[in-house]
């Protein structure tokens, strides 16, 4: 059995505003030494999936180095192995070449390379996920039940389930509807965009829905609205694509084992390390199926002598002599004597200087708060919202006394 994975790596990101205006989505930290692309990239190589491919368009050249040719989950081979895909000029028709516009239009787009990789199943994964599972049992319960599409599933809240495709299965686990970020809903079932298809299925259908809008004029062709010339109206997979399967008859759901959230909303990103420091993120608990990346190269983090450090999580490099509550510091994150960070996430190279005081917010690489200066405020209750957090881009200069408000979103290089 052969299989394929495509890792859909190339989202602008934009609910994540600041954060990703200088770096794809795919490559924001989380949990101080890692990054959102690691946790697909993981699953896939611990799995003993080894072909791969990333398909990158947003910002590709912040992932560039990380990937490194796929080496940090040995996923470099001679034959096969690791592929790194961007958009192209001068391939094909207008609707081919170019950026993509949902993720189902990207694997139209890849439609011709998948058919001639010819695997027996594709699996597609998103990159703004937290989760690590063995998918090699979900591989395998595909085959058995001849499902053209397998969707990985979670439960979540219902107002957390708003923001996704959310899935209505029966008892057996097939597949009677799908809901695409309905705004509402009753239902808690996401699917986790964790994908398999049966390649000849999906490729059928990619064509005939394409086929479909073009004569209704609903593609480049004279779409109301104004999209982009090259794009093709196929959208997201909850767009049309998996409502098309799911009329089929053969869409199954599979319940992910552990955790899994999407981190892809400022709210979300902070829960979930909210989460990581309360122990409900058991993604780095599995010792068969470890989390690979890149190895950060710095000395380990130093506490020193009055620091007061309480439930957090300290990155290599770290120097701390302030005060750090519930938080997560990356690597050469510096926190002076009086200064205070809490229920906060640094990221790498952030300096908080002498009687600062951040509060709910997530600060970027290489921006430096001043003394006594005030970023963010302490919620009144325990729930978060993006209105809230306090978003501040890369190399950033907060000055001397400045008070941040809460909420705030700080585009990168301010200077305040």
């Amino acid at each position: 059995m052969q299989a394929l994975a495509i890792v859909q790596a190339g989202g602008q990101g934009s609910r994540l505003d600041v954060l990703t205006r200088e770096r794809a989505k795919p490559a924001l930290p989380f949990a101080a030494t890692h990054a959102l692309i690691d946790f697909p990239l993981s699953s896939l190589a611990t799995s003993g999936i080894a072909d791969v491919w990333v398909s990158v368009q947003y910002q590709s050249s912040s992932l560039d180095a990380y990937l490194a040719g796929g080496r940090p989950w040995d996923l470099d081979r001679t034959r096969g192995g690791f592929r790194r895909i961007t958009p192209e000029q001068g391939s094909g028709p207008a609707h081919v070449e170019g950026f993509s516009h949902g993720n189902a239009d990207n694997l139209y787009r890849l439609r011709e390379d998948v058919r001639v990789s010819a695997p027996d199943v594709l699996l597609v994964l998103s990159s703004d996920h937290v989760f690590n599972l063995d998918l090699q049992p979900v591989l395998a319960r595909h085959l058995e039940r001849g499902a053209e599409c397998t969707l990985v599933t979670a439960e979540v809240g219902v107002q957390e389930a708003a923001h996704n495709m959310v899935v209505h299965a029966d008892a057996d686990g097939r597949v009677r509807q799908v809901q695409d970020k309905p705004g509402r809903t009753s239902v808690g079932t996401v699917a986790t965009e964790i994908f398999l298809y049966d390649p000849d299925v999906l490729l059928g259908e990619l064509e005939q829905l394409h086929r479909g809008l073009a004569s209704s004029g609903g593609t480049d062709q004279g779409r109301e609205g104004g999209a982009d010339a090259d794009d093709t109206g196929l959208g997201d997979f909850g767009s049309l694509l998996v409502p098309a399967l799911v009329e089929r008859g053969k869409v199954w759901a599979e319940p992910i084992t552990g955790y899994w959230k999407d981190v892809g909303r400022p709210q979300a990103y902070l829960q979930a390390h909210r989460d990581l420091l309360a122990g409900r993120v058991d993604v780095f608990d599995q010792p068969a199926r470890p989390v690979l990346g890149p190895t950060p190269v710095a000395p380990p983090a130093r506490v020193r002598a009055g620091a007061e450090v309480e439930d957090s999580m300290i990155g290599p490099g770290a120097d701390v002599r302030g005060r750090v509550v519930r938080s997560v510091l990356g690597p050469h994150v510096q926190v002076e004597a009086g200064a205070v960070v809490e229920d906060s996430v640094l990221l790498s190279d952030v300096r908080v200087e002498a009687g600062a005081r951040v509060h709910t917010s997530v600060l970027d690489r290489g921006t430096v708060v001043g003394r006594d200066a005030t970023v963010g405020r302490r919620p009144a209750g325990t729930r978060l919202s993006d209105e809230l957090i306090v978003l501040v881009g890369q190399d950033c200069r907060i000055g001397r006394g400045i008070a941040v408000e809460a909420g705030a979103r700080l585009e990168p290089g301010t200077t305040a």
